[in-house]
């Protein structure tokens, strides 16, 4: 059929117009797919990483902090933390891994130095089992700080049993009876049929902080560790966090930021490492332990599963 030119034109024309609007849904198409994508990675770079409970609730929750003992801001920032984390978190015990009391352990100071700022916690039945540190024996070998109630010490070094975890607190200073010690540990991590067996002291076996690795534990306890199947020992005296890798069935814990921070670097060993004001906390399965360690903003900056 033979198109006549004004019919030529007019329907060149429309051709013009749909392939115009064609193309401006197209832009517009793209345009919005920008937009949702850009929404997208907006909200994932801003997803908070706020510490919330699990849907499915551990057999047993707990936290841990140390080198805490100075009644300063930095401890007060880590108390409130902690007090804010068992809101939606749920835990009735912390292992206090010493230097409880700065500079020199004087007992006369425990009300500036704990109670006060542990004072929401302690208020809702929140029990603080202690071990000594290198400060805390300044004063009297540590001795006022055993006798103290709220540290629930049962001697220099004792063990307690949580279902299905059974603690070990143990006297890692200098001057400790490390003859009686070891034995009265060997014997007591023989005897336990707990599925979990934790170690906590003041200072560090494996530590990539200002004091570092103690080549005296990695030949005493470390094999003990290994012996009896200890799947984590958490401890202080380096300010600063740093989780390791399981070393012969060991996870290696330090968590001494709990009032001020020193510089951390990493090691072979070093699965996280981090100096900021923080506490670490623990859920605890049949077949597992999940890590998470908690800032004062209350924000998840590291997680760390321990297998069984």
């Amino acid at each position: 059929m033979t198109l006549k030119r004004r019919q030529f034109l007019f329907l060149s024309s429309l051709s013009g117009l749909g392939l115009g609007f064609l193309a401006k849904m197209l832009l517009n198409q793209n345009a919005e797919n920008a937009d949702v994508n850009s929404a997208i990675t907006f909200n994932l770079a801003l997803e908070p990483t706020i510490a919330k409970s699990s849907p499915i609730a551990p057999i047993l929750r707990f936290v841990s902090v140390a080198d805490t003992g100075t009644g300063a801001q930095g401890q007060y920032a880590v108390a409130k933390a902690m007090t804010q984390y068992r809101r939606q978190n749920s835990y009735d015990f912390v292992l206090l891994a010493g230097d409880n009391i700065y500079n020199n352990g004087e007992i006369e100071k425990i009300s500036a130095v704990f109670e006060r700022p542990y004072q929401p916690l302690l208020k809702q039945g929140v029990k603080f089992h202690a071990c000594l540190g290198n400060h805390d024996i300044r004063t009297a070998n540590g001795e006022p700080q055993v006798r103290y109630p709220g540290f629930n010490m049962q001697g220099r070094y004792y063990t307690f049993r949580r279902d299905p975890v059974q603690f070990f607190a143990l006297d890692t200073n200098s001057n400790a009876d490390w003859k009686t010690q070891l034995v009265w540990l060997e014997q007591e991590l023989s005897r336990s049929n707990s599925s979990w067996k934790i170690v906590f002291g003041h200072h560090p076996v494996y530590s990539s902080g200002h004091y570092g690795v103690s080549q005296t534990f990695i030949k005493t306890l470390a094999p003990l560790f290994q012996k009896y199947g200890v799947q984590l020992y958490i401890n202080g005296h380096d300010h600063n966090y740093e989780r390791t890798r399981a070393m012969n069935g060991t996870t290696y814990l330090v968590c001494g930021a709990g009032a001020g921070v020193r510089p951390v670097g990493r090691s072979a060993w070093t699965e996280y490492s981090a100096s900021q004001l923080s506490f670490a906390a623990f859920d605890v399965y049949s077949d597992r332990i999940e890590i998470s360690g908690i800032d004062t903003k209350n924000r998840v900056f590291d997680q760390g599963i321990i297998q069984i």
